[in-house]
């Protein structure tokens, strides 16, 4: 079975989908209307922006969305028995099987890249790679710290994100060092994503996934904070919702795919980040890009 992942913030690059847009109408046609969409003309940073350029929360988001699903959309040979995306990826999963339009998960992208932003300034936060040690010591180590910080991203065994207030993770590195981590490293983002302190944006983003059209998907999508196959619309919106508060299971969204039947795992959007934390996953797997 196929299973088609798509990734999350921190996958751009300059030059992004120019190949794309230059050797197909259908690409070119998707890009142009999202240019519309947005209010701004985001082909220009796509193709032409510097590296700093794409990394502003506004542009990096729906950029990833877009190279992801117009990848996915002209591709001949799509056809998926189930999707899952890492975080923002999601979002893109959620258009390439159908559940939602172009247009409304584009807007809701860009919503969401907003929201987040906002959120990122009321609290000004961070988040840190920690690798090398079990989850669950991990987690231990994070609730036995008076500062806001929570396990993030479970991006594969042994390497766990964490999420929190400047001081939360500056201690909770110290402690994993302690406790004999590998790495404790701290990421350069803009705030403590997949944490209490976003709740804010999930504020923000619930009001516009409420007034967003969801339609029956063509496979199940696997969710980031339910870890398993969701084709219910009630369920699929009510974890949408939940997801930039809770953390990004993606080692165990994997592990169910795996168990579901899936053999081989297609990334579709730039890079190659999520085929090498499947191969950590399940080596069995076969993995490959669009």
């Amino acid at each position: 079975m196929k299973a088609y992942v798509f990734p999350g913030q921190g996958a751009q690059f300059p030059g992004m989908a120019k190949d794309l847009y230059e050797s197909s109408s259908k690409a070119k046609s998707l890009l142009d209307s999202a240019n519309d969409i947005l209010g701004f003309n985001i082909t220009d940073i796509m193709f032409n922006g510097t590296a700093e350029e794409l990394k502003e929360t506004k542009v990096t988001q729906p950029a990833i969305f877009l190279h992801s699903v117009v990848l996915a959309s002209i591709s001949d040979s799509f056809a998926p028995d189930m999707v899952a995306g890492h975080s923002l990826g999601e979002f893109s999963a959620l258009v390439a099987n159908g559940t939602l339009a172009f247009e409304d998960g584009l807007k809701l992208v860009s919503q969401r890249a907003q929201a987040m932003q906002k959120a990122c300034e009321i609290n000004p936060s961070t988040m840190a790679a920690i690798l090398g040690l079990e989850d669950q010591v991990v987690e231990d180590l994070c609730a036995g710290i008076d500062e806001v910080v929570v396990a993030a991203n479970y991006n594969c065994p042994g390497q766990l994100v964490i999420s929190g207030s400047h001081k939360g993770i500056e201690l909770a590195c110290e402690a994993a060092k302690e406790a004999g981590a590998r790495r404790a490293l701290p990421l350069p983002v803009g705030g403590a994503f997949h944490s209490p302190l976003m709740e804010p944006a999930r504020v923000e983003l619930e009001a516009a996934i409420d007034a967003t059209v969801f339609s029956p998907g063509s496979c199940p999508v696997y969710q980031n904070v339910s870890a398993k196959a969701e084709t219910n619309l009630e369920i699929i919106k009510a974890n949408l919702k939940t997801q930039l508060t809770a953390p990004v299971r993606w080692t165990q969204s994997v592990q169910a795919m795996v168990a579901d039947g899936a053999t081989d795992f297609i990334e579709s959007g730039p890079g190659k980040v999520l085929q090498g934390l499947v191969k950590k996953i399940h080596r069995e797997a076969e993995v490959s890009s669009i």
